[in-house]
């Protein structure tokens, strides 16, 4: 009956690598880590296309001044070199190079609003490409590790249940048949250690009659709350 116990051990042992098994063959923990990587990289890819337009219209904006302004500079040009001599026109050219500088500096401004979010952009560009390039190897490492601790488990499951083999043939069937029932029925745990009267498996404490009556008992001993087979210790 004594070594009840250590088979109750190998046997919640093989349940929870196995149970640690499923969790790894069901892929969760690496799923998880694949949709974190996802949402950081499409952030990232967003703020590329960001940038990429704000640097485009960066450079039509620039151009549209460095256009305007050469048109400033013909028109001044014509106002003084003496080539117009008509006052109207001479007003009209006057009229019309107020205009470009005033639509060159709407430019400007909206110009240099773009350089301001280009910086900040490109500012926030290189965490966001630290972060995915941590998240891919985090990624890496666990496919790794999960490879690796599915092989280890193989292993330790194979040694225990050969262990198992050998330590169940001490057991006559009756009980090894009532200790089977009892795993089934409570959640892995068929046999439970009796220790300073109380029962390992439901955690309850018997009554001191029903302690006295366990202590007299030859056979199988079980506790009257949880109705598991109780080892004395």
């Amino acid at each position: 009956m004594d070594r009840l116990l250590e088979l109750q051990e190998l046997d919640r042992s093989v349940d929870r690598l196995e149970a640690r098994r499923r969790d790894l063959e069901s892929g969760e923990e690496v799923e998880e880590r694949r949709r974190d990587l996802q949402q950081v990289e499409e952030r990232l890819g967003e703020l590329r296309l960001a940038l990429d337009s704000v640097v485009r219209e960066q450079g039509r904006l620039e151009a549209e001044a460095a256009s305007l302004d050469a048109k400033i500079t013909a028109e001044e040009r014509r106002l003084y070199d003496g080539s117009v001599a008509n006052p109207k026109e001479l007003e009209s050219i006057q009229a019309e190079v107020k205009n470009l500088r005033d639509r060159k500096r709407r430019v400007e401004d909206t110009a240099l609003d773009q350089m301001e979010r280009r910086e900040d952009m490109e500012g926030r560009l290189p965490g966001l490409e630290g972060e995915v390039a941590e998240l891919r190897e985090r990624l890496a490492e666990l496919e790794r590790a999960s490879t690796r601790e599915l092989q280890e488990i193989g292993t330790a499951v194979e040694s225990r249940r050969a262990e198992r083999e050998g330590l169940v043939t001490e057991f006559d069937e009756e009980l090894l048949e009532l200790y089977e029932d009892l795993r089934a029925q409570k959640k892995g745990v068929g046999a439970a250690a009796l220790r300073d009267g109380v029962c390992q498996g439901c955690h309850q404490k018997l009554s001191a009659l029903e302690l006295d009556r366990i202590k007299r008992t030859d056979g199988i001993r079980r506790c009257e709350y949880c109705r598991r087979i109780l080892i004395l210790e």
